[in-house]
């Protein structure tokens, strides 16, 4: 027996024969044919020769097609990657001329139309790029080409247009200037010809259907081919011209247009029928083209639709056909009892009428939007064109938004579009999960369903027209309100329109009377139906809670929403519960909820959520677990009595929803707000969540991909959360942070937050040999780190282990730290960029050059060194010595620091650096004097922080000593640690003024007293840094300086 072995695709040669065999693999129904054929192919991508070999396989006729489209697909992918000039292997300009020259006649002259398409986008793709510097005459060939064979060849003739049209489709897309000159600057003569080749070939089948002539074939070519025009042209008018009214062909065009869209309607919509299938489809395509033209213009060149012929005639003709439609779209026949379906076949097509009244309503939209809410735009407009654009505005606001005219589009929006079809009740009965998740779809489906249209319109209305609308639509909600004799389908469009005009009307409508004697009736009404109403019901509180309801009304909107999600009432079916448990997060967002008032209610409310969340689908657990979030978030430390219930379903939702990675998110971030309202409470749920962060952040996992972000805000919150000491459990998990710390990714403050969190909570953890050392190389892996949010981080981190440190062991504490920093290269790599900056201040005029180091992270590396310098001066010393001699590494380094003061912004660093410098002070022969050569630089640095320090009072005191700080109720475990961290700090306890005296006076003594001191240091510093400096001892006593002791 004998096995055929696949070569491996970089063994095979760039030939024809070898692209032939590599596309047959790449299009075999066996997966190792086309896992090797795919492969090949890829290998050859950057190869020269490989795109005109694959150009040269879709060009072969006697091919079979599948090779033939798999080659016009990988050129098309090709195009995108490498035609570019700029492009890494970018194809060589030989080749892509050979390509060009046969691109159009490849298209042309293609049969079938798949292939003829993907050779269209080809094109397309290559003009975008290469048009009009690379390939001048494309569009001049495409013309010559398409008035050559509009009397020889209809097939081509089609094929023409299809290359023009995604050409014309490609360039509209253009949004540099220079592009949408060169597309304006040709449009002109293909509308010309296109308008001919129109007009031509409906003139044929327009005849044919009216009995002249007997050519069937030809009339269906003429269709086809009249309608690949008018798609261009309609993209051309858009897109071809900045003022399409100035131009006579888009004139003449537009008013041929409206003349054939009325001629084209009376076909489709004859009765009987003159017109079937496939020829009435064709004739339906072309007034959807129109529709979109008419619509686009609208959108596109408002002012320009004004101004063109009959155009306002053109929008009250929609009126007419969208409130023709509107009799038979709104019919109140509805029959709740009936358990029909529709026809498969029909349920997703669409009439053309409802396109074309679609596109009605959006006419309509964008001219309200003309008026009052026209687009701001900052390119030049000449006075001409100003005055023709209010010359627009005027002409739509007082000849077509009339009051009649408004008044019938709202009164035909409440009573027809809003009104409950029973189309809506098949597919609620056929589906209601799926129904209700498309029905609160939200985003651009306005566009494209008519009742979300209708409701934008209507908005648009009654802000823009409140004077016109307010009254009637009160007497309307009235009427209503006083009756019960209306039907669930007029109520439900009524209160539909109720809910959306609420902005507007809230202060002239009493809804909590309404609710009060109406709603509170009609929630209660069972029968065939009301579930139609009670979901209303439950959107329009959502609407009105924001607005207006009363404080005393809450508890009944909480009794209403508790109704609405009782499973055992039958009226209450998935879509009726479904939707209240999406409004409630209305009610709990509202401004004015009061989590004491919702209290009495809450456990019922968030048992029922709880309930159905078991019962639905995937996708609709998301938006009741917002809701449940919501709650958590108003109640506070109040949903710690309900928390234990919502808790124990999370395990279970965790598995069932397998590779759904949302709902994961979803749960994580809520079990983030359980942690944050219930603070150390929700310790007891260590146990479940913990495993859960170790999970998410494992490197390499497929959760680490998705839940990352969330696990890391879960296990910050968990760390400020829990009080000291620490579980073993929760120590545990901080071996994690190391291999996040790696990672480097969009996370990373997270992950610094974290680590940060854990030397508060656990010092003497953080602080042990196994993890000091790790943690501490990673920081100096981090500490070029170009976010300033990151570097402050990483200075926090290695500041907290210097200070906890000294707190845990003293100046063996500190002298261990400072080993690790220099076995790690912490400290090399700060004195390295502090000598930068240092040997930078020292170049001047023409030959300045400027530190690597911003002052922002010069202050960050000093506030380092200060807190070694602050917890023990000796340590100091011997960090310098490790980086070179101790006396010229003072030298520059003090240099630098002493000149860095006045670019400290922070006060608080200014003061750490001034205490730290002063602790040096304090070193013995032979530091002395090499300190104090400096001592003018102290004497100033003195003068300057001591003023700050007790600027602004008389009580000699610090402005940087904190009071005592008891802290207050609503402090969470970390809060507490990290003002007691903060109220310990040398910053806030030690007063400056004194410490300099205390420090400054044991040197004197050491330098032999004040006399020598004087004649030997003091003689040194200038007279007016020292007069500065001595002032500050005025405010002490004027007979002697103020470091010697004070009477």
């Amino acid at each position: 027996m004998s096995f055929a072995i696949e070569v491996p695709g970089e063994a095979a040669p760039l030939t024809p024969q070898q692209v032939y065999l590599a596309l047959q693999s790449a299009s075999s129904s066996q997966q190792l044919s086309i896992q090797t054929g795919t492969q090949q192919l890829q290998t050859w991508e950057t190869q020269r020769g490989y795109y005109p070999l694959l150009q040269a396989v879709y060009l072969d006729k006697t091919l079979p097609s599948e090779i033939r489209y798999l080659a016009i697909i990988q050129l098309k992918n090709g195009i995108d990657k490498y035609w570019r000039k700029t492009a890494t292997n970018a194809i060589q300009p030989e080749e892509k001329a050979q390509m060009r020259s046969q691109l159009l006649d490849g298209g042309i002259r293609e049969v079938e139309t798949n292939l003829a398409l993907q050779n269209a986008l080809v094109v397309a793709k290559v003009v975008r790029i290469d048009y009009p510097l690379d390939w001048p005459d494309v569009l001049t060939s495409l013309i010559k080409i398409l008035r050559t064979v509009n009397h020889t060849n209809q097939l081509q003739l089609r094929r023409g247009m299809l290359i023009l049209l995604q050409v014309i489709k490609e360039l509209s897309t253009a949004r540099l200037r220079t592009s949408q000159i060169r597309l304006q600057s040709v449009a002109p003569e293909i509308v010309f010809l296109l308008n001919e080749i129109y007009t031509e070939k409906v003139a044929t089948w327009v005849g044919f259907f009216n009995g002249n002539g007997d050519d069937e074939g030809g009339a269906m070519d003429a269709m086809e081919n009249s309608l690949f025009a008018i798609k261009i042209l309609r993209r051309l008018l858009i897109a071809g011209y900045e003022y399409p009214n100035h131009s006579k062909d888009v004139q003449q065009l537009w008013e041929h247009s409206q003349h054939q869209f009325g001629q084209f309607l009376d076909m489709v919509s004859h009765d009987p029928p003159v017109l079937v299938s496939p020829a009435k489809d064709l004739v339906e395509k072309h007034l959807v083209q129109f529709s979109k033209l008419h619509a686009q213009m609208a959108n596109s060149h408002p002012a320009a639709f004004a101004l063109l012929p009959s155009s306002l005639d053109l929008v009250r003709a929609y009126w007419g056909l969208v409130a023709k439609f509107g009799q038979l779209y709104g019919s109140e026949s509805q029959d709740f009892s009936s358990k029909t379906r529709r026809d498969d076949t029909d349920k997703d097509e669409r009439p053309v009428m409802e396109k074309l009244c679609l596109k009605g309503l959006n006419i309509l939209r964008a001219c309200l939007k003309m008026v009052f809410s026209p687009v701001q735009s900052f390119k030049y407009k000449t006075p001409e064109v100003k005055v023709e654009q209010q010359e627009a505005v005027a002409l739509v606001k007082t000849q077509l938004l009339t009051d009649e005219l408004v008044g019938q589009v709202a009164s035909v929006i409440v009573t027809k579009f809003f009104v409950f079809r029973q189309v809506d009740l098949e597919a609620w009965e056929e589906d209601a999960d799926e129904w209700e998740v498309r029905e609160e779809g939200g985003g651009d489906t306005w566009e494209f369903e008519v009742r979300p249209c209708s409701e934008k319109l209507f908005m648009d209305l009654v802000i823009n027209f409140k004077h016109l609308l307010v009254q009637p639509l009160l007497s309307f909600f009235q009427s209503v309100a006083r009756t019960n004799e209306s039907t669930v389908v007029t109520k439900d469009a009524v209160y539909t329109a109720m809910g959306l005009s609420a902005p507007v009307v809230f202060q002239s409508f009493d809804f909590d009377s309404f609710l009060r004697s109406t709603l509170v009736n009609d929630v209660q009404q069972t029968g065939p139906g009301y579930k139609v109403l009670r979901r209303r019901i439950a959107i329009l509180l959502g609407q009105w809670i924001t607005i207006k309801v009363s404080e005393e009304n809450r508890p009944l909107v909480y009794q209403i929403f508790q109704h609405l999600l009782e499973r055992e009432d039958e009226t209450n079916d998935h879509v009726v519960r479904i939707t209240a448990a999406r409004q409630f997060k209305a009610v709990c967002d509202d401004f004015s909820f009061d989590p004491d008032g919702f209290l009495p209610y809450a456990q019922d409310i968030l048992h029922k959520l709880l309930q159905l969340m078991e019962e639905v689908t995937t996708e609709i657990r998301m938006p009741i677990l917002d809701t449940i979030r919501a709650i958590a978030v108003r109640l506070e430390h109040r949903i710690s009595q309900f928390a234990d219930e919502i808790v124990s379903i999370l395990p279970s939702l965790w598995e069932s929803s397998g590779e759904e990675h949302l709902i994961k998110q979803a749960i994580l971030t809520l079990m983030s707000t359980l942690v944050t309202a219930m603070k150390e409470q929700a310790q007891r749920y260590h146990a479940m969540i913990l495993p859960l962060i170790q999970r998410a952040v494992e490197p390499g996992s497929e959760m680490q991909v998705y839940l990352m972000e969330e696990a890391l805000d879960l296990w910050l919150t968990i760390l400020t959360q829990t009080p000291s000491p620490a579980s073993p459990e929760v120590l545990t998990l901080a071996e994690c942070t190391f291999p996040l710390l790696e990672i480097g990714s969009d996370n990373l403050r997270n992950v610094l937050n974290i680590v940060d969190s854990y030397i508060l909570l656990a010092p003497e953890a953080m602080l042990d040999n196994a993890v000091r050392p790790r943690l501490f190389a990673y920081m100096t892996n981090l500490l070029g780190v170009s976010k300033r949010e990151l570097a402050g981080l990483v200075t926090a981190i290695v500041e907290n282990m210097v200070r906890t440190a000294e707190a845990l062991g003293g100046s063996n504490g500190v002298t261990q730290v400072a080993k690790d920093l220099h076995e790690s290269g912490y400290t090399e790599k700060i004195f390295e960029g502090l000598r930068d900056a240092w040997e930078a201040h020292q170049t001047i005029g023409p030959g300045r050059r400027y530190p690597k180091l911003d002052d922002v992270v010069e202050t960050d590396y000093f506030t380092i060194l200060a807190r070694v310098a602050l917890a023990d001066p000796s340590v100091f010393v011997t960090v310098m010595s490790s980086v070179g001699d101790v006396t010229e590494v003072w030298r520059w380094l003090s240099t630098e620091w002493f000149r860095h003061f006045d670019s400290m912004a922070n006060i608080d660093r200014q003061k750490l650096s001034c205490l730290a410098l002063t602790r040096l002070l304090e070193l013995s022969p032979p530091m002395t004097p090499i300190i104090l050569e400096r001592l003018q630089d102290y004497f100033a640095m003195w003068a300057s922080v001591i003023s700050e320090m007790i600027g602004g009072r008389d009580d000699g005191g610090d402005n940087l000593i904190w009071l005592a700080n008891e802290g207050n109720e609503f402090e969470g475990p970390e809060d507490v640690r990290r003002r007691l961290h903060a109220g310990r700090d040398p910053v806030h306890t030690i007063h400056t003024f004194n410490f300099v005296k205390e420090i400054l006076g044991q040197m004197v003594i050491i330098c032999g007293g004040e006399e020598a001191f004087q004649r030997d240091w003091v003689v040194n510093v200038d007279k007016d840094v020292l007069a500065g400096f001595q002032d500050l001892g005025t405010k002490k006593n004027d007979s002697a300086a103020f470091w010697q002791p004070q009477e």
